[in-house]
């Protein structure tokens, strides 16, 4: 879905959170090589809990496009900018829009967790949000190829999350079918949404 020139739109996304402990997650640089090369599965089962308290299974999605974005809700920038951006595409497509779940999963669960709903509820009305333990998410975003670590700040005593920010597309059995990176233009989100919703 996107070739190697758009590799640059978006590694220094991945480079930029430096290592993480490796019983947590792979390198960043490795991570970003596996997905832009296409080594190893992507996704695959998972059980979280929604915005509301209820438990989610991947399976329950079957017969729709899926959207996958990894992301936390005190993003400053990137976050909501890709978030507004499948709103958009979604819009667009109109009635078509049904056959798509677009699903957002926290990769702060500590802080994100009692405010998700709210959150998820500026976007498109279908918007999902997905939470869990850290453990949980950590083995759901390594089954993506999502890098994210946190970078504390020092002086006020908080921290922020240096994350990929890739957008996934899983099809209607579950199968992946592609990545697009952080802000892609809504006409072109719209394209490809269209393009398997055809199929």
């Amino acid at each position: 879905m996107v070739g190697l020139r758009a590799c640059a739109l978006f590694v220094a996304a991945f480079l930029l959170g430096g290592p993480a402990d490796a019983a947590e997650q792979p390198s960043a640089a490795q991570m970003m090589d596996d997905l832009m090369y296409g080594r190893g599965s992507v996704g695959g089962p998972f059980t979280l809990t929604d915005h509301t308290g209820k438990p989610r299974r991947d399976t329950e999605f079957r017969g729709k496009l899926i959207v996958v974005y990894f992301g936390y809700t005190y993003c400053p920038d990137v976050c909501p900018t890709d978030l507004m951006a499948i709103t958009q595409a979604l819009d667009a497509l109109g009635p078509s829009a049904e056959e798509v779940q677009p699903i957002f999963i926290t990769i702060d669960p500590e802080r994100d967790t009692k405010v998700l709903a709210a959150y998820v509820a500026a976007f498109h009305h279908s918007f999902l949000g997905l939470t869990g333990s850290p453990d949980e998410i950590r083995k759901v975003a390594n089954s993506y190829k999502t890098f994210y670590a946190k970078v504390p700040d020092e002086r006020g005593g908080e921290y922020s999350i240096d994350h990929s920010g890739v957008i996934y597309l899983m099809g209607r059995n579950g199968e992946y079918l592609g990545f697009m990176p952080p802000q892609t233009n809504p006409d072109r989100l719209t394209e490809v949404l269209r393009k398997y919703l055809t199929r």
